[in-house]
């Protein structure tokens, strides 16, 4: 295993990181892991030199913190560090704080945290979490020991994350989304840089954009790039190893589901190693980047000029997602984010056909049938 400096703490951590949030589980539900190849699992990553643990309050529908205080008994707790996250979505009153943080230490089974994290922040999360003075709340629970250090992951786009991160003078780790096809989404490459200018550890999760980066068989396009290359990669350890490369990044997580994913990933951080790409494996990895976006459907570049819709539809962000499910080939992610992060008088269906956005697009996209496209795609499924 390989370590790398966490951000200006005096500590070393694996460049793998476990995530427990893709565990195997049984009879299709989520909720219920499958403990015993789950706990087999962990612990051969443990033993092969991870040292970083990653959960939340609502990973496997709540079970995983639990899994994890399990899985670290007989010594394993003593060889990592935990980190899990305050559910920013259930936060309502400044009460709210003790109540979770407490509630967490109890199915986690310890009296201290190593890293606690303000989950998913975006602009109105943030604007909560000012309004009840978290930062005087983390400061106390440090103080009482309660958890080490504070940080947050993050979902929203860049200018928020820039005023997060400048929010609060004392940070010490962000968990940001980043893998060579999301260079420029969310905090992106700009804000890794920025962050770990500022001496925060940058957790990177997502290195395989929700194993849509590692699919098997790999789209025949894409599948023709790699095979370019003289190396024998898998596209995994391309996305991984790109991610590696890169001096800002301290630890990459991975939800893995399987042992095989577990095995495999301790070979490739084995062999992780900052600046390791050289200039042609750089421009296989841009070539593999267009070959991804030559497939998508509707020319939207998210330029916005479509807003505001006199209707309020999400255009630009139903387009994306909407490329991003015929991209990857895969529904499940842009669905589910079209059904819970939506809302319904955002959706496309509340389209007037008024045209004022086909004017206005520089693009010359016929929005009006491709949101009608895309709507019933992504809707599909809802309700059963």
């Amino acid at each position: 295993m390989k370590y790398r400096q966490f951000g200006q703490l005096d500590w070393k951590v694996s460049a793998l990181g476990f995530g427990a949030m893709r565990l195997p589980i049984l009879d299709s539900d989520s909720a219920k892991i499958d403990e015993e190849l789950a706990k087999a699992m962990v612990r051969k990553a443990i033993d092969g030199g991870v040292n970083y643990i990653d959960t939340a309050y609502p990973y496997h529908h709540g079970q995983s913190e639990g899994f994890v205080a399990r899985v670290l008994k007989d010594g394993y707790r003593e060889k990592v560090r935990v980190a899990t996250k305050m559910p920013s979505w259930l936060v309502k009153t400044a009460d709210d704080f003790d109540r979770l943080l407490e509630e967490q230490l109890e199915r986690l089974e310890i009296e201290q945290l190593d890293y606690y994290l303000l989950h998913a922040l975006n602009a109105r999360y943030w604007k909560t979490y000012q309004d009840l003075h978290v930062f005087d709340w983390a400061e106390r629970k440090i103080s009482e020991g309660k958890f080490k250090y504070l940080g947050f992951s993050f979902h929203d786009e860049y200018p928020v994350f820039h005023e997060i991160l400048n929010g609060y003078d004392s940070w010490s780790f962000c968990q940001i989304q980043y893998n060579f096809m999301d260079i420029n989404y969310q905090a992106g490459q700009k804000g890794l840089k920025e962050a770990a200018e500022k001496g925060l550890a940058v957790v990177v999760m997502e290195p395989l954009r929700g194993g849509s980066l590692a699919k098997t068989p790999v789209p025949d396009a894409i599948a023709r790039v790699w095979a370019q290359s003289t190396c024998a990669w898998k596209s995994a350890e391309w996305a991984l190893q790109w991610v590696w490369n890169q001096p800002e990044v301290s630890v990459v997580l991975s939800g893995m589901s399987t042992m095989k994913q577990v095995e495999e990933n301790l070979i490739s951080a084995g062999r992780s190693q900052i600046g390791s790409l050289n200039a042609e494996d750089e421009e296989l990895i841009e070539k593999v980047r267009s070959a991804y976006h030559s497939p998508i459907p509707i020319s939207c570049t998210q330029c916005e000029y479509c807003l505001p819709c006199p209707s309020d539809v999400a255009i630009p962000r139903i387009f994306s997602l909407y490329n991003d499910a015929i991209m990857y080939d895969s529904a499940g992610g842009p669905r589910w984010a079209y059904a819970n992060q939506i809302k319904a008088e955002n959706r496309a269906d509340n389209c007037i056909e008024c045209g004022e956005c086909e004017v206005a697009c520089p693009q010359n996209i016929e929005i009006i049938n491709w949101l009608k496209i895309a709507g019933e795609y992504l809707s599909a499924g809802e309700g059963t």
